[in-house]
């Protein structure tokens, strides 16, 4: 099977690990707790949505150079020549973290109101 044919269309995150000693310490110790915590948990997700946009993956064509490489090579070029320092990676952390907060407390709200037939002990609409 051909490389480019088992590359994600985003940042998987299998490739987090590999990006552990590609900076200072507060990185480390940033993609440790990473790794400490479930896929799903918004600090993984908030992970995920910072290395997407460092990475550039919304613009990857699944042809394209950096698609074909694969996207462990592309975090790794990616994180090696961030010209930033530790505290700005883990501040931007931080930003996608909140957005992530908000993105998931917006869709509980959603979840929690009631159709606008139900709302208020109103009876449901007749068919």
């Amino acid at each position: 099977m051909p490389m480019y044919m088992r590359n994600e269309l985003m940042f998987p995150p299998y490739a987090i690990p590999m990006l552990r000693d590609l900076r200072g310490a507060e990185w480390r110790q940033l993609v440790d707790h990473i790794m400490s915590v479930p896929e799903g948990h918004e600090d993984a997700l908030a992970f995920s949505l910072l290395m997407i946009r460092l990475n550039g993956c919304l613009s990857c064509e699944t042809d394209g150079y950096r698609a074909m490489r694969g996207c462990i090579v592309c975090a790794t070029q990616t994180i090696r020549r961030y010209k930033g320092g530790d505290k700005e990676l883990v501040k931007a952390f931080k930003e996608a973290r909140k957005e992530v907060q908000s993105f998931i407390h917006k869709q509980q709200a959603e979840r929690k109101t009631p159709p606008a037939g139900l709302r208020d002990g109103g009876a449901q609409p007749s068919a």
